[in-house]
């Protein structure tokens, strides 16, 4: 049977908050049928090849398609595993929601600059994204400026999603549930139906 069209496992992937129980993220993965998570670290909390390898160990559980549905700091960590994973793995899409601009100094207590960069964040993986994906932006989001967040978009091939004023549409925003989470999904399940093999991605062992 072709992986492809079996149902698709969502796949959350947290920014470096990992795990909030009031997050749209936890919220959403308690509501669907196929959902994994990528683990919180216990260790190298801050190390984006740490991060990186949780996400690719996350895949590798899965069997057929996946849809990455990241956020923050782990739209990042998808970028970069997207960048340097050499073997194919089936991403159906991803749907990116405000991204962590990590070359752009944070407010406290987020990271420092310096700190990211030490342990590997920077610069940003600009490399085209192998799978179809939706960016979501904010435009008043504390963490990263509308139009460094649509240039990224251009970059990565990522249709863009202007979502208004929602700073980083997180608990601190004033959001728990998102709803729009679930129609962005499923328009990622629809239009990618008959995905080609340009659309698949790489994976690192």
């Amino acid at each position: 049977m072709n992986p492809m069209t079996t149902e698709p496992t969502i796949l959350i992937v947290p920014g470096l908050r990992e795990h909030v129980p009031e997050h749209w993220q936890t919220l959403l993965a308690a509501k669907l049928p196929e959902v994994r998570t990528v683990p919180p670290l216990e260790q190298d909390k801050l190390s984006c090849a740490a991060r990186v390898q949780a996400l690719e160990q996350a895949l590798f559980a899965i069997n057929g398609p996946v849809i990455l549905v990241a956020h923050s700091a782990g739209v990042m960590m998808v970028a970069h595993w997207a960048a340097i994973a050499p073997r194919r793995r089936p991403i159906k899409g991803a749907l990116l929601v405000t991204p962590a601009d990590v070359e752009t100094p944070f407010p406290e207590p987020y990271p420092t600059r310096e700190s990211l960069r030490e342990h590997g964040w920077l610069p940003i993986r600009r490399k085209p994204l192998p799978f179809p994906s939706l960016l979501a932006a904010s435009r008043n989001d504390p963490l990263a400026e509308y139009d460094r967040v649509t240039s990224l978009a251009r970059a990565w091939g990522s249709r863009l999603i202007d979502l208004g004023n929602v700073g980083h549409l997180n608990p601190a925003s004033g959001f728990g549930e998102w709803p729009r989470a679930l129609p962005l999904i499923d328009e990622l399940v629809n239009d990618t139906a008959a995905i080609s093999d340009t659309h698949i991605a790489a994976a690192r062992i």
